[in-house]
C-alpha cells in the first residue's frame, strides 16, 4: 500500500508541475507520433474509432474533414437520447412564452403554500431545461466525429459567454448554443458574432433589452468591444461605448405573443424574428460617431455598419487569433505565431477555419504538443472518450458532477469574461486530487455513467476498456518512464486503470 501511495504521488506530482517531454513532439519523430499527438490536441481526446479514423485517412485528411465538417452521424443510442429531449423537440420561443406563463401563473396565486410550490416548480423546470441542454452539449462532445467542431463550439460559447441563472437563460442556452454557436464554430466570424448579438440569451444576459433612447445601457455596448471583437487595449474609447451603446437601442426581446404599439411613420422598421425584437420606439434614431466614423441614424441598419467595423477591424483579429494560439498552443504563444493568424483573419474576412489552418501548420503549435495543461472539460470529455470508446453512456450526470467539482460547469460562468484558458487556472494541487478521485471512479467501473435515473433504473455493465490496442500500438510508446513503471507495479486491473487516467500524459494534450 506504501508503494502504490509513492507511485500516486509521483504521477500527481508530474501531473501538476508539467508535461511529459516525451509526449512532445521532437525532430525526427515518427510522423505516426506526431499525428496522433495533433490529433489529441484538435480533439476532446483520443478513442479507438478517432485512432483508426486517423490511420486511414492520414493527418492532411482527417484534419480537412475536421476544419470542414459534414453533418455529425452519431450512435443511434445517442442520438435516441438527445431527440426525446425537450429542446430539441420545442422551438425556443414556444418553450420560452410557455415557461413565461407559468411564471405569470405562479405570481397570480393567491394561496402562500400554492405560490411556493408553483414557483418551485417553474425554477424546475428551468433547472431541467438547462440540464437537458448541458448532457446534450457533453453527448455530441463525447461521441461527435466533428471533434474540432465540438471543441470550437466550446470555445465560442466560453467567450460569448453567457450565465444561465439570470433571469429565464435556463430556457435559452440550449438553443442558443446549437444555433447561434455551432453552426458558426468554423466559419466566419461576422457571422457568428452577428448570431450572438440577435440571440435573446445574449441580449438579456448583458441588459440590452433596456436600452432605450434616453435610458441607455451601456453594459451589452462594452463588452461587445472589450470581450467579444476588439479587446482591452483594441483601440476604443468610452465615447466609443456610448456611441455603440446608442446604436444598439431598442433591440432587445419580446417574450410575449403580442407586439407593442409602434408609431406609424416606424411601424416599417420594426422587426420580430422569434424572440428577437427591434422595437424602433425605443431606438435612438440621431448620427453616431463610432470608431472615428459617422453612422446614419437609420434603425437596425446602424448595428450591421457596427458589426462590419468591429468585426473587420485589425484590433479584432489581433485579440481572436491571440485568444485561439491560447487555447490551443500555450499560455503565451508566440508574437509571430499570432500576427500570423491575424493576417490570415484579416486576408480570409474572418473565416476561422481558414485561421486554425494556420496555426495548425505552425513549428509553434507543434512543439506545443504535449504541453497543454487540460481544462475540466478536456480532462473529464478525453477520459470518458478514451475509458469507453463508443459505447453509450446512459446518463450523463457524473460528468456533469465532475465539472461542478472542478469548477467549470457549462453556462455558469457568472462573469462574461468566461472561465479562464490559462494553464495555471487550473493546475493546482486540489484539481489533481478531484482528478485522482475521478480517475479511480471511471476505473472501477462504469462510474454511474451506464444507469438511468429514475424509480426503475436500467443499468448496463461497463468496465473501461484501457489495456486495448489503441493503448499498446499507440499511447504506450509515448509514456514517460515514471509513468510506464508505475503502470507496471499496479496490483489490480483498477489501479493499472487508475494509474493511466491520473498520469502526466493524461492531464496534458
Amino acid at each position: 500500500m506504501a508503494m502504490r501511495q509513492k507511485l500516486l504521488t509521483i504521477l500527481l506530482a508530474g501531473a501538476v508541475l508539467g508535461g511529459c517531454a516525451s509526449t512532445t513532439v521532437q525532430p525526427g519523430q515518427p510522423p505516426a507520433a506526431q499525428a496522433l499527438a495533433m490529433q489529441q490536441r484538435v480533439t476532446w481526446g483520443i478513442n479507438a474509432g478517432s485512432v483508426r479514423q486517423l490511420q486511414q485517412q492520414g493527418w492532411d485528411r482527417y484534419l480537412q474533414a475536421q476544419l470542414h465538417p459534414g453533418k455529425a452521424v452519431l450512435p443511434p443510442a445517442i442520438q435516441a437520447q438527445i431527440d426525446t429531449m425537450t429542446i430539441s423537440q420545442t422551438p425556443m420561443d414556444q418553450l420560452v412564452m410557455g415557461i413565461e406563463q407559468r411564471r405569470k401563473d405562479a405570481s397570480a396565486v393567491v394561496d402562500d403554500m400554492a405560490k411556493q410550490q408553483a414557483q418551485k416548480d417553474y425554477q424546475q423546470e428551468l433547472n431541467r431545461l438547462a440540464r437537458q441542454a448541458a448532457t446534450r452539449s457533453l453527448l455530441l462532445d463525447v461521441y461527435s466525429p466533428n471533434q474540432l467542431q465540438q471543441q470550437m463550439s466550446w470555445f465560442w460559447l466560453n467567450h460569448f459567454s453567457v450565465h444561465e441563472g439570470k433571469h429565464n437563460l435556463r430556457a435559452m442556452v440550449g438553443d442558443y448554443e446549437m444555433n447561434a454557436i455551432a453552426p458558426h464554430a468554423l466559419g466566419k466570424f461576422r457571422d457568428l458574432l452577428a448570431a450572438t448579438v440577435h440571440h435573446p440569451a445574449m441580449l438579456r444576459y448583458l441588459d440590452n433589452e433596456a436600452n432605450a433612447a434616453n435610458r441607455i445601457n451601456e453594459n451589452y455596448a462594452r463588452e461587445l468591444m472589450e470581450l467579444h471583437t476588439l479587446g482591452v487595449n483594441g483601440g476604443y474609447s468610452q465615447k466609443d461605448v456610448q456611441e455603440l451603446a446608442r446604436i444598439l437601442t431598442g433591440v432587445g426581446v419580446n417574450l410575449g405573443a403580442d407586439t407593442p404599439k409602434v408609431k406609424p411613420a416606424l411601424q416599417a422598421q420594426y422587426v420580430r424574428r422569434g424572440l428577437f425584437e427591434f422595437n424602433p420606439n425605443r431606438h435612438d434614431y440621431g448620427d453616431k460617431q463610432f470608431l472615428g466614423q459617422t453612422v446614419k441614424g437609420r434603425g437596425l441598419a446602424e448595428l450591421d455598419e457596427a458589426l462590419d467595423r468591429l468585426s473587420r477591424s485589425p484590433a479584432t483579429a489581433r485579440f481572436i487569433s491571440g485568444k485561439l494560439a491560447q487555447y490551443f498552443v500555450g499560455d503565451t504563444p508566440p508574437e509571430a505565431l499570432v500576427a500570423s493568424m491575424a493576417q490570415t483573419f484579416q486576408q480570409t474576412d474572418g473565416d476561422i477555419a481558414g485561421v486554425l489552418q494556420t496555426m495548425f501548420a505552425s513549428d509553434a503549435f507543434k512543439q506545443s504538443l504535449g504541453r497543454k495543461f487540460k481544462d475540466p472539460m478536456h480532462y473529464v470529455v478525453s477520459a470518458v472518450r478514451l475509458s469507453y470508446d463508443d459505447k453509450p453512456i446512459l446518463n450523463a450526470a457524473p460528468m456533469l458532477g465532475w465539472l461542478s467539482r472542478m469548477g467549470q460547469s457549462l453556462y455558469e460562468r457568472q462573469t462574461p469574461d468566461g472561465y479562464p484558458l490559462q494553464d495555471t487556472a487550473w493546475a493546482s494541487p486540489g484539481q489533481m486530487t478531484t482528478r485522482f478521485d475521478i480517475a479511480r471512479t471511471i476505473a472501477s467501473g462504469s462510474a454511474g455513467l451506464f444507469k438511468t435515473d429514475g424509480p426503475q433504473p436500467l443499468e448496463k455493465p461497463a468496465f473501461p476498456q484501457l489495456a486495448s490496442a489503441v493503448y499498446f500500438q499507440s499511447i504506450e510508446p509515448t509514456l514517460s518512464a515514471a509513468t510506464r513503471q508505475a503502470l507496471q507495479q499496479a496490483g489490480t486491473p483498477q489501479e493499472w486503470n487508475t494509474f493511466l487516467l491520473s498520469s502526466p500524459e493524461m492531464m496534458h494534450r
